[in-house]
């Protein structure tokens, strides 16, 4: 199959396919007598699990150690877990800044007093502290 088609497929840039045959996440293709890619199924397999690790948030550096223990079946999946386990830990401490965020701009919002934008507290607060002399 074409670079095209298997990009549609997957719902990837052509250009992140490219990028990611780039940095050795994605084997290269066998080349057409016209020079053009030629992909396979386990092209688009695997691509298809890229893509789904990236879109769960793991970084490229996980997906390329998920790769490498996928290519080994018979192993324990103790490290996959690890990998698992460190990635929650980290969507749950992103969690909770976003809680954070969201309480800070809800109780910027609720002191706001309806006023001019030169007495807004939203405003004031944003912008840089007052400094004393």
């Amino acid at each position: 199959m074409k670079i095209s088609e298997m990009a549609a497929a997957t719902a990837t840039n052509i250009e992140t396919v490219r990028y990611y045959e780039k940095i050795g996440l994605l084997p290269a293709p066998a080349r057409t007598g016209a020079n053009y890619r030629s992909y396979g199924s386990d092209h688009l397999a695997r691509l298809s699990f890229i893509r789904r690790a990236r879109d769960l948030g793991f970084t490229l550096d996980q997906v390329r150690e998920l790769l490498g223990l996928s290519d080994h079946r018979d192993r324990s999946c103790a490290a996959v877990d690890a990998i698992a386990n460190t990635h929650l830990a980290e969507i749950d401490r992103k969690i909770a800044d976003l809680q954070a965020m969201r309480g800070e701009l809800s109780r910027m919002i609720g002191d706001c007093r309806q006023g001019t934008v030169a007495d807004c507290l939203i405003i004031e607060t944003l912008g840089p502290a007052r400094l004393t002399q």
